[in-house]
């Protein structure tokens, strides 16, 4: 940002500017940005924070230029406004510099080292939630000494904190997965198993689990344009972000934490209740509009949650198959938490991407689809929409020989897309290919279930014959219908 325009961007700091760093946070995102930091900053009690972008160095070289500032720009259809968080103290990249991370993780000034680096950045089986020991990255890491990947490399901080100052920190997953601490401290003694610091890990290492919910788009030109108009000041990264914010998490900090509440946070012993919430209510059925509009032809999430086979079918999916499998947090207004849901969906001034959304499906929707669906099955109920969201995702990410699933399919990135391609070459059956594809991505109970793969099968085949719209016809008359499956043993 200009220094000759430094007052306009005081104006909008939301605190004075920290003068040591408390926190490292491994993942410089959109997110990152747009949540934690703003929640940091509303505190006022001074925690810096260290950004460690995972590969590009876009992010981390426009904050490093900007003295780490930066702008948070939220819109919505009744106006914007635009703040500057102004609590990082340095941003650094990862895939240059592995070593300077665990140097930083490491210092004994470091309290909190927080994460949110997407599901597939913890190099975890989905099948077993155990970490992946095959996985290129952790085989690597296991056997050397500058780590890699995140769980190496807050593992071999942590051997290091043991081995000279002890001082204990708090490691705080911030991503979308179901007990994130939980997971992520399994994960981190899995990889130290032997090693001396295993034992003071247990003991001074916390571990909490958390739920962050903000829908957060990728920053284009035409935001950086908005921020302008708003702030005075050309400011190279920008990050837009709805009104809409929360973050629940369990107090458990081994070596403190910034007063997150002043902002807004809620500390609570019912976070599972809340994940469980986000990640089916609102992940689940924000997959299945991405899906649904994409194959549609819908660039954005409110053009598709604005045409009325997709508002059905997210209705049907969030109420009798997402809903029924979660157990409300005390005092929780159900009927307001879904009308804000269906709000947020529809801001047209966000104009979140459908190819965004449904990004990276084979490691997001195994955390969403395989339990309620299985629970659903058990009580001998087919969850036909769920069925229809793996359908509409594979014949985004796979479609078969012939169709076209459109742009904003094609532009989707998953890292299981080349697999499955080739099970697809080797499939002797659209049914082959819906097995081998939920035995490989989901729980290996779901892919033995015959009523879901059969249904999942049926979806495939009348989206690659006939349309998506014809597909979310025939979910709303399975679904008016009730048909039940074979209850599970």
């Amino acid at each position: 940002m200009s220094a000759l325009n430094r007052a306009s961007v005081s104006r909008h700091l939301l605190t004075a500017r920290p003068t040591g760093t408390g926190i490292v946070h491994l993942g410089l995102g959109n997110f990152h940005r747009a949540h934690q930091a703003v929640y940091t900053a509303q505190a006022g009690d001074g925690w810096g924070i260290l950004g460690v972008a995972s590969r590009s160095a876009t992010v981390a070289d426009a904050m490093n230029s900007q003295d780490g500032l930066y702008s948070v720009l939220e819109l919505s259809p009744g106006g914007s406004s635009i703040s500057v968080p102004g609590v990082h103290t340095g941003a650094i990249v990862a895939a240059d510099n592995p070593a300077a991370v665990v140097d930083a993780i490491a210092a004994e000034d470091t309290r909190i080292v927080s994460m949110t680096v997407t599901e597939h950045g913890y190099c975890m089986d989905p099948s077993t939630h155990r970490l992946a020991l095959e996985h290129p990255g952790i085989v690597a890491d296991l056997s050397g000494t500058t780590p890699r990947t995140v769980i190496g490399q807050i593992a071999r901080a942590l051997e290091r904190r043991a081995e000279t100052h002890g001082a204990p920190i708090t490691v705080l997953n911030c991503d979308n997965m179901q007990s994130n601490g939980t997971q992520t401290r399994s994960l981190v003694l899995e990889f130290l198993q032997g090693s001396k610091a295993e034992d003071w890990v247990a003991e001074n290492v916390a571990f909490p689990n958390s739920m962050v919910d903000r829908i957060v788009p990728a920053t284009t030109d035409a935001y950086r344009a908005a921020a302008y108009e708003l702030l005075g000041v050309h400011d190279l990264s920008p990050v837009p972000a709805e009104p809409f914010t929360m973050w629940v998490m369990e107090d458990r900090f081994a070596a403190g934490r910034p007063a997150w509440e002043r902002g807004g946070a809620v500390f609570s012993d019912e976070v599972e209740a809340y994940e469980l919430l986000k990640l089916r209510l609102l992940n689940g059925t924000h997959s299945l509009i991405a899906y649904l509009g994409a194959l549609d032809g819908h660039a954005t999430i409110p053009e598709a949650r604005a045409t009325g086979f997709i508002e059905s079918a997210a209705r049907a999916v969030l109420e009798d198959e997402y809903l029924p499998t979660v157990a409300l947090p005390r005092d929780f207004d159900i009927d307001a938490y879904i009308a804000s849901l269906f709000e947020r969906w529809s801001n047209d001034a966000l104009g979140h991407r459908t190819q965004q959304v449904g990004s990276d499906g084979s490691v997001k929707l195994p955390q969403r689809i395989p339990a309620p669906a299985i629970q659903l099955l058990r009580e001998g109920v087919v969850p036909e929409h769920l069925a229809l969201t793996c359908a509409a995702w594979l014949c985004c990410v796979v479609p078969l020989s012939g169709f076209d699933p459109g742009p904003h399919a094609r532009a989707m990135v998953d890292p299981a897309r080349e697999r499955l391609g080739a099970l697809a070459a080797h499939s002797r059956s659209t049914e082959d290919l819906v097995r081998s594809a939920i035995g490989q991505v989901f729980a290996t109970e779901l892919a033995e279930s015959n009523d879901f793969a059969r249904r999942v099968s049926d979806y495939v085949a009348v989206i690659t014959r006939d349309g998506v719209r014809a597909a979310a016809r025939e979910a709303a008359r399975s679904r008016s219908s009730r048909p039940h499956a074979s209850p599970a043993a």
